[in-house]
C-alpha cells in the first residue's frame, strides 16, 4: 500500500497519517492518490500545450491602441494652465 498523502488529491481535506481513505470524499489509492491523481490535482497545463495559440485566441493576435480620447487629456491641460496664468495675473 503507498502511503496516504498529507492533502487529499480530490477534495484538499488533511488527511492523517497512514490514514486508508480521505475521511472527507473517500478517496484512496484506487480512486484518487495514485501518482497520476497527484498530478492531475495541480491543474498543470499539458506538455503539448501551446502559449502564443492560447494568446492570440483569447486576446487578439494585433495589439489595440485606444483613440479618441488622448485629445481630451490635452485640452484639460491647456485649459489649467491657462486659468493658473490667469490667477498669476490677476
Amino acid at each position: 500500500m503507498a502511503r496516504s498523502p498529507e492533502t487529499c488529491p480530490n477534495c484538499g481535506a488533511e488527511v492523517p497519517p497512514r490514514a486508508k481513505a480521505c475521511p472527507e470524499c473517500g478517496s484512496d489509492e484506487q480512486t484518487g492518490w495514485s501518482e497520476q491523481a497527484r498530478y492531475d490535482a495541480l491543474d498543470l497545463p499539458d506538455e503539448n500545450f501551446d502559449y502564443e495559440e492560447f494568446t492570440n485566441r483569447e486576446f487578439g493576435s494585433s495589439k489595440s491602441i485606444p483613440h479618441g480620447v488622448h485629445w481630451f487629456w490635452w485640452l484639460v491641460a491647456v485649459v489649467l494652465v491657462l486659468a493658473l496664468l490667469m490667477l498669476w495675473l490677476l
